[in-house]
């Protein structure tokens, strides 16, 4: 990642990025990855909080590594604290923003889960989960899109790189594994 850029944070700023976080906890259907355009607004175009390469390598190098979907959440709030002061405020800004994403959704989710479990049958239930489906394509598309768009058009190897994988995934069922180890191996040697 690129160099730290200071900012300056006060409390009031803290407090509208976990205002913000829970707000998009509440919308996170299809997980936290789907709100990623509006984290991008708010922290890169809006308050300038982040870079636009920190923001991209937070979220590349959380969905590369095990773990939940949700970490790359933890980087951003890291790299906005590390902006804002070092180690002790990165620490804050995981935290903040952790709680932000998680305290509201996972409270909605443990309460609806119990709900909708009772109720599966119920024709209102059945018809909310399939249209629940088309606004989770969407937002993933436009997650895709904003991951994307960081890289120029004239760097037409990655755009095709991006399209086999996605062509892969679609209609092979051939291991993510395998994709990610052809990536390291196309961008250890020098292709992308």
């Amino acid at each position: 990642m690129e160099a730290t850029t200071l900012i300056t944070l006060q409390w009031s700023d803290w407090w509208q990025l976990f205002q913000h976080f829970i707000g998009l906890s509440m919308l996170s259907v299809g997980g936290a990855i789907s709100t990623l355009p509006e984290m991008h607004r708010f922290l890169v175009e809006q308050h300038h909080w982040l870079s636009e390469a920190q923001f991209t390598a937070s979220v590349a190098i959380a969905q590369a590594a095990p773990g939940p979907n949700v970490l790359f959440i933890a980087l951003l709030g890291w790299n906005i604290g590390v902006n804002a002061g070092g180690y002790l405020t990165g620490m804050l800004g995981v935290l903040i923003c952790m709680f932000g994403i998680l305290l509201p959704s996972t409270s909605l989710t443990y309460l609806a889960a119990g709900w909708l479990g009772r109720n599966a049958g119920m024709p209102a239930v059945r018809a909310f989960k399939q249209g629940l489906a088309p606004i989770v394509i969407a937002l993933l598309i436009a997650t895709g899109w904003i991951m994307a768009s960081a890289h120029p058009a004239g760097e037409w190897h990655l755009w095709l790189v991006t399209m086999v994988a996605s062509i892969l995934i679609w209609r092979t069922r051939i291991h993510m594994l395998w994709l990610i180890f052809a990536g390291a191996l196309l961008g250890w040697f020098g292709f992308i």
